[in-house]
C-alpha cells in the first residue's frame, strides 16, 4: 500500500473516530456501550494506521559496503 493511500486510510479513520465520539455524547444510554465498543475498535484499528505510516517513513538505515 503507498504513503498516499496509507494516509488517505489515516485521514478517513481520524473522521470516523471524531464522528462516533459525537454520536457517544448525544446517544441515549442503552445504546452507548455499543457505540464504545465501536470506538474502541476504530481507534485500535486508527493506531494500527499510524503505526503503518510511521514505518513507511522511515527511512531504511545506511549500509556501509564492506
Amino acid at each position: 500500500m503507498s504513503i498516499r493511500m496509507i494516509a488517505k486510510e489515516l485521514y478517513r479513520l481520524e473522521k470516523e473516530v471524531e464522528k462516533l465520539e459525537e454520536q457517544i455524547k448525544c446517544a441515549p444510554a442503552e445504546q452507548r456501550e455499543a457505540l464504545r465498543d465501536r470506538l474502541r475498535r476504530l481507534k485500535a484499528e486508527r493506531n494500527r494506521m499510524r503505526k503503518t505510516l510511521d514505518g513507511a517513513k522511515v527511512p531504511p538505515p545506511f549500509h556501509h559496503p564492506l
